[in-house]
């Protein structure tokens, strides 16, 4: 039986963890997600192999910065557990883990950087369901269809 590969887009502060970042070390746990929507996608939609679209938000120019792989099923995060992270989640027990992540492997980066503006100019294309640009969005990891992913990394 064969799983057709899905799409995703991840964001991620690149002062906290950034494309560089990602290039660097190779393979990191994507950590600290606090959403359940977003946490969802991660435990329940995401299998390895699956392609990622690197996101820099909260940055001068906000955009995709490169691609990745999902490099692991999803596992417990380990921050809910400690009381010294930022992410730490008092409700959380190893028993009954809330928060889920997924590896995440470098791929490439891309030659340029694909600012929000201009993917926002090809709303046409990319159809009124992309939630990068749906009003009040606010999720740090979504699905993208695999139009959608091969359109924006042909913008580069």
């Amino acid at each position: 039986m064969s799983t057709r590969r899905r799409y995703w887009l991840m964001k991620s502060e690149p002062d906290a963890f950034s494309i560089d970042d990602l290039q660097r070390v190779g393979v990191e746990p994507w950590n600290g997600v606090r959403n359940y929507q977003a946490r969802n996608f991660m435990r329940d939609g995401m299998r390895v192999g699956d392609g990622i679209l690197f996101y820099h938000s909260n940055t001068k120019v906000p955009g995709i910065v490169g691609t990745a792989t999902v490099a692991s099923p999803a596992y417990p995060d380990d921050t809910q557990f400690d009381p010294r992270s930022h992410y730490h989640d008092p409700k959380a027990t190893r028993e009954e883990p809330r928060w889920f992540l997924v590896d995440v492997a470098f791929e490439r980066k891309l030659s340029r950087t694909i600012a929000l503006d201009e993917i926002k100019s090809h709303a046409d294309s990319l159809g009124d369901e992309f939630a990068l640009i749906r009003r009040g969005n606010r999720l740090s990891v979504f699905p993208v269809s695999a139009a959608q992913y091969k359109f924006l990394l042909s913008l580069e």
